[in-house]
């Protein structure tokens, strides 16, 4: 069944366009190896902050088209070229489960497919539309992965400023220099090739909490006109860095919550400094409850590793000399 979350996201994502004619688009290809991945020119692509998917191994790859690039001259909302091509594998104790495929149509749309591998690993073939919610792989959280429907896909993706996600200047800091030299990415800023971005923090310990943050709940939570029903702003800037993060910590330190999980009194906080039992945020990321669990989408377990980050983070000395909101 969707969670209340769930069905708010794709009520607003399924709404279709009035008076919009849109053409029809070509099939999607029955076999992943009929969508270009070992044929057409990719690049490795690693996000610095990656998505917990219930500790299944990632793999990435990106293909732009001969000629063309992609336009990075608004640094937090790069431009990608029809034809551009993504691909993201997920494997469960080192067998691949699932690989999922994002392609830019000629007409600027884009769609969304996953491909489900044999037991052999030899052929992944497409997943029906409505996704696969408990597909039997014994290393996965109680025997199940669960492959998400298109609606799931376009649910999150298209909450982002773009809706490619772990492909961008802040996630792909280090490999920045590589896209220019391949010729896949143009009119970024000089600024960020002589230095790579990186979130403006006050502590190693608030980078890494905010990167995590950006990459698991800010294409959902942003400044963007994401379609999520709370004052909750947790997606970075690279074009102004600092205003960002500062964006950013006013949303979340010491500001009321609009959500409440059981337990919390109608003064609950997001964020309360040196009070993680106390901070709204934390409980809805360890949580696993329909109603309250954030992200709403794609996880069975809690990510322990994630969990820790943050509570240290909340526990820092520094953060708890910030001044909260009243």
């Amino acid at each position: 069944m969707f969670t209340a979350a769930r069905r708010f996201l794709l009520a607003l994502v399924l709404i279709p366009a009035s008076g919009i004619g849109l053409a029809a688009e070509p099939p999607l290809p029955e076999r992943l190896s009929e969508t270009g991945l070992g044929e057409l020119e990719t690049m490795p692509v690693t996000p610095r902050y990656p998505l917990w998917s219930d500790g299944a191994g990632k793999r990435r790859w990106l293909h732009v088209p001969a000629g063309q690039s992609i336009d990075a001259s608004q640094p937090d909302a790069w431009q990608f070229p029809p034809g551009t091509r993504l691909w993201k594998e997920f494997a469960v104790a080192g067998r691949p489960v699932e690989t999922r495929y994002i392609e830019r149509l000629a007409d600027g749309r884009w769609r969304f497919a996953s491909y489900v591998w044999d037991a052999e690993g030899r052929e992944a073939r497409l997943a029906p539309e409505r996704g696969l919610p408990s597909l039997p792989v014994a290393a996965a959280p109680e025997g199940r992965y669960e492959v998400p429907s298109r609606a799931d896909c376009t649910a999150c993706h298209e909450g982002a400023a773009v809706p490619v996600l772990g492909v961008g200047a802040l996630q792909l800091a280090d490999q920045l220099p590589a896209l220019v030299r391949r010729g896949w990415l143009r009119g970024l800023p000089p600024a960020l090739l002589a230095a790579p971005p990186r979130i403006a923090a006050a502590s190693p310990v608030e980078e890494a909490a905010l990167g995590y943050l950006h990459a698991n709940c800010g294409h959902c939570h942003n400044d963007s006109g994401a379609p999520v029903p709370v004052r909750l702003v947790l997606a970075q800037s690279v074009a102004d860095p600092v205003g960002g993060a500062q964006r950013v910590l006013r949303s979340l330190i010491g500001a009321p919550s609009r959500y409440r999980p059981p337990g919390f009194g109608p003064g609950a906080r997001v964020v309360v400094p040196g009070r993680p039992q106390d901070s709204v945020l934390l409980t809805r990321l360890q949580s696993r409850h329909p109603n309250v669990q954030m992200p709403p989408l794609g996880t069975r377990v809690p990510d322990v590793d994630g969990l820790a980050l943050v509570t240290s983070w909340i526990n820092h000395p520094l953060l708890q000399r910030k001044d909260p909101q009243p």
